[in-house]
């Protein structure tokens, strides 16, 4: 413990890393440095100045990384199209390699030997923060304290913040029974009454969606204009990626829009039952997909599909900063030239339908997909030795088994 002189310390102001600001100062005798993220989870971040300045604290790092998180993160994710085990779309999982990319930065800057962070042994955060630093800086040393410590309860945790004087905000209203996980892509629930998967979410818990049945009777169409895969304009206004989330989040948290319940696969071996709210993600994935239909060539589609899987895995677990992902990212990105263009979609009560796409780039022959006479444009006896052709090694088989 005495070899480490510095930490970096992710730190949200609440009773979890305000214990363990106190502790590596007590435990390792070092000097801590706090790193707080403004990734868009709409609470306000610079009271955390405040509490870290209380507990001894003299280089305080509070950084708005919205528009980084969107713009580097999110859209080339959702370039991807991906989606892990059919449902999540990543919403803690792709705000982890940030984070850990910033904390390794401030370790830069400060002359800090290691990092900490308050994720627990049974998760996946801890996997992705360091999984994160060890690719970015190989020789961080990495301070978990829920793999060191014996706070292993609530009770233990308050006690040992009364003990040392800890400011903890302890009377802010009634504090909700979940652990929840807050950006500008999601806003995640877990335990409480959601440990039992067959229990049924509470209708209060949801922060950012109306429920379906009570989202408007009206529909609400949106037209994104999307350039090489990202969407760049809503309704012809042009916007920020950041923006551009923020403002599909809003329009679909009024229609009821983004809601899950899922029980996934935890990389470190346990399944876990989780609710998620991703109002804008929910739309930019049907809407992506729709541009895509229109643009990009049947094999290109399809190679992406089976990659997408793997590429979802990769950031689940955390290997966002990995080569292969990165490899991965430069085939996406390639394949995203031509998905330009403008996607109409109708929002109602949770729906997202498609309703209309178009694009200078498409690839969408009228003359020749029509159910009308073509002049000529595809001669259909062309379909007869295609057929027989691809039926030749069917026929074959069939002929051996006599």
């Amino acid at each position: 413990m005495s070899s480490i002189k510095k930490a970096v310390l992710a730190y949200s102001g609440g009773l979890d890393t305000s214990v363990i600001l106190k502790w590596l100062q007590d435990e390792y005798q070092c000097e801590v440095v706090t790193f707080t993220a403004d990734i868009g989870q709409g609470e306000e971040v610079e009271p955390v100045r405040g509490k870290a300045e209380a507990l001894g604290v003299k280089e305080i790092y509070i950084d708005d990384l919205t528009e980084e998180f969107v713009r580097d993160f999110v859209f080339p994710m959702f370039r991807a199209n991906t989606v892990y085990e059919g449902e999540y779309l990543l919403g803690t999982s792709i705000a982890r390699p940030l984070i850990a990319k910033r904390m390794v930065e401030i370790a830069n800057e400060t002359g800090a030997d290691a990092i900490s962070h308050g994720a627990t042994g049974k998760g996946n955060d801890q996997i992705r923060f360091e999984l994160g630093a060890y690719a970015l800086k190989p020789g961080v040393q990495v301070i978990a304290p829920w793999r060191e410590w014996d706070l292993l309860s609530r009770e233990k945790l308050m006690a040992y913040a009364e003990k040392h004087n800890i400011p903890i905000d302890f009377n802010k209203g009634k504090k909700s029974p979940y652990s929840m996980d807050a950006n500008l892509l999601h806003i995640s629930y877990e335990g409480g009454i959601l440990e039992d998967p067959w229990a049924e979410p509470e209708e209060d818990m949801w922060r950012w969606t109306v429920s379906p049945e009570k989202a408007p009777d009206k529909p609400v169409y949106v037209e994104l204009t999307y350039q090489q895969g990202d969407i760049t304009a809503i309704d012809g206004e042009e916007m920020t990626p950041a923006q551009v989330l923020a403002k599909l989040n809003q329009l679909g948290g009024e229609n009821g829009i983004g809601r899950d319940d899922i029980v996934e696969n935890r990389y470190i071996g346990m399944k876990s039952r989780g609710c998620y709210e991703t109002p804008g993600g929910t739309i930019m994935l049907r809407a992506h997909r729709a541009m895509e239909s229109l643009t990009l060539d049947r094999e290109v589609a399809h190679l992406k599909d089976e990659l997408m899987p793997r590429y979802a895995k990769l950031i689940y677990n955390g290997y966002w900063w990995s080569p292969e992902r990165e490899m991965m990212q430069q085939m996406i990105d390639a394949s995203q030239q031509y998905v330009n263009g403008v996607v109409r979609v109708k929002l109602y009560k949770g729906n997202v339908d498609i309703v209309g796409r178009k694009s200078d780039d498409s690839l969408f022959d009228e003359n020749i997909a029509t159910f009308e006479d073509d002049g000529g444009a595809y001669d259909q006896k062309d379909a007869d030795g295609f057929i027989k052709l691809n039926a030749l090694r069917l026929r074959l088989q069939a002929s051996r088994r006599g």
